[in-house]
């Protein structure tokens, strides 16, 4: 029978090894899939997932236990993540990751369909890596807002900015390639 979290919390807090390797075993697939969903790349979400459990070992005295470990958690990963996006150069294969997640357009010629989508992806992949992470989670994932805000350690209100303000720089994008989103 597992052990209780709040018993792993405790000792992980102390720095017990055992209680840290229960507490990665728990979240690790949930904290990847996190990651993943952001940076859109596996290889780099395994690396990143073990960044961030690394970063969250060393700062186990800041961890709060009356609060829940995976938001925590989460947040930690969101950070190892955008500094991975921001350390990207910009014509990374990212537009092409993205490309494979974007809806479909609504059209019914597929060559039109593939310019939209590589167009839209470009233009994401441009995007500041704080509002891109933001418009990504919010929009392309669905995530509401309370989770995208959860996520970045932000308010309600600023996780809603950023997502505004990186749809108004995607419209613009769009705009300045030709087409009318």
């Amino acid at each position: 029978m597992p052990e209780p979290e709040e018993n792993l919390i405790e000792r992980f807090r102390q720095g017990d090894l055992e209680a840290f390797e229960g507490l990665f075993r728990q979240h690790q697939r949930s904290v990847f899939g996190w990651i993943f969903r952001i940076v859109r790349n596996a290889s780099a979400a395994e690396d990143l997932t073990v960044e961030s459990f690394w970063r969250i070992y060393q700062a186990r005295v800041r961890f709060d236990p009356v609060r829940p470990f995976e938001p925590w958690a989460r947040r930690v990963a969101t950070r190892a993540a955008i500094d991975w996006l921001r350390r990207q150069r910009p014509e990374v294969e990212l537009s092409a990751q993205l490309v494979a997640v974007l809806p479909a357009a609504p059209t019914g010629d597929p060559g039109v369909a593939a310019e939209i989508r590589a167009k839209t992806a470009q233009a994401f992949a441009r995007l500041p890596p704080r509002l891109r992470v933001a418009a990504l989670l919010s929009v392309v994932e669905g995530q509401p807002h309370k989770e995208v805000a959860a996520a970045l350690g932000i308010t309600v209100m600023a996780a809603k900015l950023r997502v505004f303000r990186a749809l108004r720089l995607l419209r613009k994008d769009l705009e300045a390639q030709g087409m009318k989103p």
